[in-house]
């Protein structure tokens, strides 16, 4: 680890506070960075070191690339972790790093901007061999070639934005007679959302489920797979609850689609941790995208599997060989992250202020991630996620059972939670029994239960 003795973290919250607690127990000093609206935030106060970038607004300083290289600079910091979201997909970023002599802490740049692209990246995994949901070859660029793609694939189908993301910049289409209208309408989000009107069109699954593999690649040439996460209870594309490993598969579907996405990795030459992420319908695998970075949900497959992710990924970008081989991934027990986010827990709308009492569940087999505290107050700025419940027993039954007493445990008070939607899911006979797919959430909010005891 001679080349990295220092890690600047850009990012914020929870996921800064995980990175710097990876590097302690590696020996790394850190360096936060943080907006005038954190600096009273948890990350910035356990870091070795902290810098100011800017005012609140992500554009003016956690996406404000020169301020955020200008701090790793003067830090002397050796490297720099994205996190998630904000610059940890930016490609032109990546390289403005390496010109700078800096270490990233993840994907190479072109393979960020490779499978960034929505439509090079399904060519990409046509070539390394992953199933693929009926669609365009490549984009479509009319309403003619989108109503001649619909026939041909047959609807419904699926208008999706080259460059989106986050559950952004997609539209269904049910029927030809609404092509023109949903056409134009996605186009013009793609333009205003993310700078490129590409569209792509996929066949629209009805009923499908959302499993995703971890991969772990280093610049060796080894790749390991440390299994699947079901991600399928989800509100307008974004998840609210993650599983591991995915209790619908079979064992012998898991072990087909490990080697399948170890192939395909291994193709690629991926580097890092990513994660290869698939509609399952019917039996069947889809490809659906790589994200090229860490996912919020890694945590469950960090207990199922006994692995520091973010160690990990620290380790490959200093040129060190994997610390696993697939013989020797071998999963334990099951878990479940619960994202509890600021939010009125029956209309899901943001929740931001000061938390009055913060006191989280403890116990065996309980994780949380988190970096608030009694006293903190919740931006409006940014993401309202709070903390993250993650849960892990020997069985499913188990994990469910434990959760729902973590929840009943965990404390916030000052602002609305979606602990009280957590615990109505796990009293939910379809959440038990695994009898839901991607629009079972969607559902079920539209038409709520009346209230349980537990949300009283």
């Amino acid at each position: 680890m001679s080349q990295i003795k220092k890690v600047l973290i850009a990012n914020r919250g929870e996921i800064a506070l995980r990175v710097i607690r990876a590097c302690r127990d590696m020996g790394i000093r850190t360096v936060a960075v943080y907006s005038t609206v954190d600096r009273n935030a948890m990350h910035v106060q356990l870091a070795d070191e902290s810098v100011c970038i800017g005012p609140g607004p992500s554009q003016e300083s956690y996406l404000n690339e020169s301020a955020i290289l200008t701090a790793a600079l003067l830090t002397n910091a050796d490297a720099i972790h994205p996190g998630y979201g904000f610059l940890s997909e930016r490609a032109s970023f990546v390289q403005k790093v390496e010109q700078h002599g800096l270490i990233w802490i993840g994907p190479s740049a072109d393979m960020i901007s490779k499978m960034g692209d929505k439509v090079n990246a399904k060519k990409t995994a046509i070539k390394c061999g992953l199933p693929v949901v009926p669609g365009s070859d490549g984009a479509v660029e009319s309403v003619d070639a989108a109503l001649a793609c619909a026939e041909k694939i047959g609807y419904p189908v699926m208008l999706k934005a080259a460059s989106g993301g986050g559950g952004r910049g997609m539209r269904p289409v049910m029927r030809a007679e609404d092509m023109a209208e949903a056409f134009a309408i996605t186009q013009h989000e793609a333009k205003s959302g993310f700078g490129d009107d590409t569209l792509y069109m996929e066949k629209l699954l009805l009923h499908p489920r959302h499993i995703e593999f971890q991969v772990l690649g280093d610049k060796h040439g080894n790749v390991v797979i440390f299994g699947e996460r079901d991600c399928s209870l989800q509100r307008k594309n974004q998840k609210i609850m993650e599983e591991c490993p995915a209790a619908a598969l079979t064992q012998k579907q898991r072990d087909d689609m490990i080697e399948i996405c170890k192939t395909a990795a291994k193709k690629m030459g991926y580097t890092s941790a990513g994660t290869f992420e698939f509609m399952y319908e019917d039996g069947k695998f889809y490809f659906l995208e790589m994200n090229t970075r860490l996912q919020v949900e890694h945590p469950v497959t960090e207990m199922v599997y006994g692995v520091d992710l973010v160690r990990e990924q620290i380790r490959i970008a200093a040129g060190e060989k994997l610390g696993y081989t697939q013989s020797n991934v071998v999963p334990h027990g099951h878990a479940i992250e619960f994202r509890i986010n600021a939010e009125d827990p029956e209309t899901l709308i943001p929740n931001p202020g000061k938390i009055t009492l913060y006191a989280p569940s403890g116990g065996l087999g309980v994780r949380v991630d988190s970096a608030v505290y009694t006293g903190y107050v919740i931006p409006p700025t940014y993401d309202s996620m709070i903390a993250k419940l993650i849960v892990h027993a020997q069985s499913r039954p188990a994990c469910i059972m434990r959760a729902a007493r973590a929840l009943d445990e965990f404390v916030i008070d000052g602002v609305k939670t979606t602990i009280p939607l957590h615990k109505r899911l796990l009293e939910n006979p379809d959440v038990r029994k695994l009898n839901f797919d991607n629009h079972w959430l969607e559902e079920y909010l539209k038409n709520p239960p009346k209230k349980s005891e537990s949300d009283k």
